[in-house]
């Protein structure tokens, strides 16, 4: 289970519990609470969406202000469902790039979603880290796979050493596509469903084996018991709110 920030009924985020063997990290994923947003956006948007950019600004400066984490630090990408990977090297917003690597520290590095599957990997040895969006383009295009080659060839980073996490998307119960989209994707990650002859797709399975095929141990891979969808109370969800939602944001990086 993930861990939020506070008792409350609403948190702020939520902390992947298995990064908190590790004090210099900062991993986080916001909810759709604690923002100053209203209407659809209500009320932590943090991007990507119709809101005001004074919101969504003042909404990211309370979100990494609860992480403790100055916003000049931050590095992000204009996500464009590719498979496209940005070394970073110091904060920035980056143009049309799906996934972000770096190993400095206080570089805190952050993705968007409203269904797609974000997903953290942490090298403890090489102090790597990557934040990963995958939409159902990037996963059969192995964004995932992608991402932790980058790390080996950046850093020198060995899979078996690292840690991933598997964030909170749309579930497979809600991710209902046509044959265009469940061709793509190898019959273990999706099942049909013969009275309206859709299909229904894992996401999170699929990215999750990924790190696996990448060299991770299973057991050192989280993944959230939760949905955008299902849980749409505390998630953004782009299918469930019919184009009309905020978006979240999924970040890690190391204190500097």
């Amino acid at each position: 289970m993930l861990a939020s920030p506070t008792t409350d009924k609403h948190p702020i985020f939520r902390k992947p519990q298995i990064f908190n063997q590790f004090p210099e990290l900062v991993a986080a994923e916001s909810t759709r609470h604690g923002g100053v947003s209203n209407g659809h956006y209500a009320s932590l948007n943090l991007g990507g969406s119709q809101d005001s950019p004074e919101n969504i600004m003042q909404n990211n400066l309370i979100f990494f202000g609860a992480l403790g984490i100055p916003f000049e630090n931050v590095a992000k990408a204009h996500q464009v469902h590719g498979t496209d990977i940005v070394t970073v090297t110091k904060p920035a917003r980056f143009e049309g790039f799906d996934a972000l690597v770096t190993n400095v520290k206080g570089i805190q590095l952050a993705v968007t979603v409203a269904d797609c599957t974000p997903i953290l990997i942490y090298d403890p040895v090489t102090g790597a880290v990557a934040a990963i969006h995958a939409g159902w383009r990037g996963t059969v295009g192995g964004i995932v796979e992608k991402s932790v080659a980058a790390m080996q060839a950046n850093y020198g980073t060995r899979a078996e050493d690292c840690v991933g996490y598997v964030g909170t998307c749309i579930d497979e119960c809600s991710f209902e596509v046509g044959d265009d989209v469940a061709q793509h994707f190898t019959p273990v990650y999706k099942r049909r469903d013969d009275s309206t002859s859709k299909f229904f797709v894992d996401l999170k399975a699929s990215n999750r084996d990924q790190l696996i095929r990448s060299g991770l141990r299973p057991e050192n891979i989280e993944v959230s018991p939760y949905s955008t969808v299902l849980h749409n109370e505390d998630y953004f969800s782009h299918r469930a709110e019919k184009g009309l939602t905020g978006r979240l944001l999924v970040t890690i990086g190391r204190i500097a």
